[in-house]
This record gives C-alpha cells, sequence and structure tokens, in this order.
C-alpha cells in the first residue's frame, strides 16, 4: 500500500514539475526570411498585423532614466489621477519606494479615484503585508498574480512581469524599473541600479491600458471599461507608437517574433541594452546574420554587479559566435544594469519589461512598446554610448582564454537556459 502511495505521489511531482516547465504553444523553428528593411512601409505594416495591435500616430514618448527622473514623475502622475489609476508590476518589495507608492496610492483611492493594483505573487513576495492592508483599507484594489492555488497548479512558472502604470486613461507609463529602493538615485554606485522607464500620451495608451485590462479580467474575472479608463484621446505628439503584450495562454511568441523581425530587419545598426541576455539559437543566428550583412551590432549586458549569478554565466556561454563574427558586448560596470531597450536602424525602438531570454519570449507575461521616430532613436542611441563608457567591452579572443573551471560552470548554467 505504502508503495502504491509513493509511486502515486511521485508521478504527481513529475507531472506538476512538467506542467510547469513546458511550454503552451508551438514555437518558432526556422530563420526569418528577410524581406524589407526597417524603413520601408512593409515593415510597418508587418509589425501591427504580425504583434496585433496597429501602430497608431499622435504620441509623445519621453524617456526617463533612473530613479531620481523615474520615481517623482510617477508618483507626480499618481497625485494627479482624478477617475482612475490601473498599476501591473513585477518586482514591489520593502523599503521608502514601497513606502511612498502605497501612501500615493492609497491617498488617491481615498479621494474618489478607482484604484486597480495587479501585483506578481513571486515579485512581490519582499513586500510587506501592511503595504497591502493599508491600501485595501483606503479602497484600493489588490489582486497578486498566480499566487499558488490548486486550480491554477500548472500556472505556476508563468507570471507577469509587465511593467504598466496608466493613470485617468491618458498618461502611461512602462519600462523596466520596480517599486523598490534599488531603483533609486542616478546609478552612481552598486547598491543604486541603473534602468530607463518612459511616460507616453496619445492614443497608444488606450492600448496600454488594454494590456492591463486583459491580466486583470484573468486575475479577477472582472471588465474595466468606460470612459475612466477608455477616454477619447487626441494628438499628443507625433510619434507612430504601438503597445503590445505577450503570454504563455495566448500568443507566447508574440515578443520572439518581435525581436527576430527587428533584428532581421536591421541595415545599419542594433543597439540592444539587455538586463538579462540569453539568447538561443535562433536569436544567435539572426544577431550573426545581421553582422554579415554588415550591420553594426552592440549590446550591453550586466557585469559583475548582477541580481542573479546563474543569468550571467548561461549568458556567456552563449557569446561565442556573436562575439567571433564581430558583434560587440560590454559588460556595464558601476551597479546592476537593468534596461530593456533595443534601437534598430536609429528608427525602431521597442522598451517594456521584456528581456531578451527564453523566460521573456516563453514562460512570463511581457508587454513592450514600439516606437518608430528617427529623433526619439536617436536619444536613446546617445544614452546607449554613454552607458558603452561604463562598461567593459568583451573581446572574442579574452572570452576563448577564460580560465576551464569558468567555462564549466558557465556552460552549465546554460543547461537552464529554458527557464532562465
Amino acid at each position: 500500500m505504502w508503495t502504491v502511495l509513493i509511486s502515486v505521489l511521485a508521478t504527481l511531482a513529475v507531472a506538476f514539475v512538467a506542467m510547469n516547465l513546458m511550454s503552451g504553444e508551438k514555437k518558432i523553428q526556422e530563420q526569418l526570411d528577410r524581406l524589407y528593411d526597417t524603413d520601408d512601409p512593409q515593415f510597418r505594416r508587418s509589425m501591427s498585423v504580425l504583434l496585433g495591435p496597429p501602430l497608431l500616430e499622435g504620441n509623445r514618448v519621453q524617456e526617463l532614466l533612473n530613479g531620481d527622473q523615474i520615481f517623482p514623475a510617477m508618483l507626480e502622475a499618481i497625485h494627479g489621477a482624478k477617475h482612475s489609476i490601473t498599476f501591473e508590476t513585477f518586482i514591489y518589495w520593502k523599503g521608502e519606494i514601497g513606502d511612498r507608492f502605497a501612501e500615493s496610492l492609497a491617498e488617491r483611492a481615498r479621494s474618489g479615484v478607482k484604484v486597480h493594483v495587479l501585483l506578481d505573487w513571486v515579485g512581490s513576495i519582499k513586500m510587506e503585508d501592511r503595504y497591502l492592508q493599508q491600501m485595501k483599507d483606503a479602497g484600493v484594489e489588490i489582486e497578486r498574480y498566480h499566487k499558488p492555488h490548486w486550480s491554477h497548479l500548472a500556472r505556476l512558472n508563468q507570471r507577469t512581469h509587465r511593467k504598466v502604470l496608466v493613470i485617468d486613461g491618458h498618461v502611461g507609463f512602462t519600462g523596466g524599473v520596480g517599486i523598490a529602493d534599488e531603483w533609486q538615485g542616478q546609478a552612481q554606485d552598486k547598491d543604486h541600479w541603473r534602468d530607463s522607464h518612459f511616460r507616453v500620451e496619445g492614443p497608444v495608451v488606450a492600448q496600454m491600458q488594454a494590456v492591463f485590462a486583459d491580466n486583470w479580467i484573468k486575475a479577477t474575472g472582472r471588465v474595466l471599461h468606460g470612459d475612466d479608463y477608455f477616454p477619447a484621446l487626441p494628438p499628443a505628439g507625433e510619434q507612430p507608437a504601438q503597445m503590445f503584450s505577450s503570454s504563455p495562454t495566448g500568443g507566447s511568441e508574440s515578443m520572439h517574433l518581435m525581436y527576430l523581425l527587428a533584428i532581421t530587419s536591421a541595415r545599419h545598426t542594433i543597439h540592444l541594452s539587455s538586463s538579462y541576455f540569453v539568447p538561443d539559437s535562433l536569436a544567435v543566428q539572426a544577431l550573426v546574420d545581421a553582422r554579415k550583412r554588415g550591420v553594426r551590432v552592440r549590446i550591453i549586458t550586466p557585469g559583475p554587479n548582477i541580481d542573479t549569478e546563474t543569468v550571467r554565466r548561461a549568458s556567456r556561454a552563449r557569446w561565442g559566435p556573436l562575439l567571433e563574427a564581430g558583434v560587440e558586448i560590454a559588460e556595464f560596470q558601476p551597479t546592476m544594469f537593468h534596461c530593456k531597450v533595443l534601437v534598430v536602424d536609429s528608427l525602431l525602438v521597442s522598451v517594456g519589461s521584456t528581456n531578451f531570454d527564453n523566460r521573456s519570449f516563453r514562460l512570463n507575461d511581457e508587454a513592450n512598446l514600439n516606437v518608430l521616430d528617427a529623433n526619439f532613436a536617436r536619444r536613446l542611441v546617445a544614452v546607449f554610448d554613454q552607458d558603452w563608457q561604463r562598461s567593459k567591452q568583451v573581446n572574442f579572443q579574452a572570452w576563448r582564454q577564460r580560465p576551464w573551471p569558468e567555462k564549466l560552470i558557465e556552460h552549465a548554467a546554460a543547461l537552464l537556459r529554458t527557464q532562465l
């Protein structure tokens, strides 16, 4: 009897692990054909049709660098909310910044603003319960995404990594920042992380709101609609933009497809800022092919200051073909580098929550804002150049000659890349 019981429990345990490690959808299996450049009208049409929402005209996107710019802008927008606040984030930890956001969201709820907060259960484990109680007591609706429960045991490995804040349906924020003290300051030392976030106005904010509403429905079954959430949005600038999302429960390959399409269409330059860079074989080949046709490819990743050493090890194991092809890779030195920004041909900019790894491409719920604007792209290339000056470039020869124990550890870490 005990043997049978143990066998049944072991089978259930194996099935549980298997369900959480497997992706539910088919993966992109072949390299994309290169049919057009980024400045070809067909590229814009393909981005709209393949990724879902169309590129909309009339937007204004402002870059915010590091916590000293990011947090004041977000908190100012929250304080000015009159009708609704929708906020989805992965990381929410205890500390001064956690205090300030909890207080601000609670104050707006007490003033009659409809406030909805969606936190990933894993990403907010370090959050103090008093924040939750403070906000709930004030009338904030709070949900924890994929909190362990028997009804979704097969989805515990699927997290929401999206970072979206929308105020009154008029102003949106997205990028890489989490709600934690590590993001304060100006990336001046190892205790203050480097990151970029973005303030958005214009018709594309409705798409940002729809991204939040999508996961809010999954978590609660409740639909947010009406003028408080989706008001008419006049033009606010001249930038074409789209906000699209991906999820293992539908369209998990959308983010992977976007990156492959952008890299394959590159003609001149690719600038990639990636906090977690563990490319799969298709991505490696796309970057190598871009380099072979004369595209200059530069990538910044974290250096020795990183919150997940396994990711850094697995990343370095994948650099050989890239470095040999002439891709330039540099590791940011002063602090943790948490940026997630892709700029192609100084025209296309993609920003949001997505890392360049399998977890973002296939396991997490992610959301990115794409902007087609040369002036905006040039500004972000200038930011990239500043970060490059604070980074240490790795050449192919040095990479090949690293000590064998280091190689062994890196290749062992790379075996986990489907979950990183």
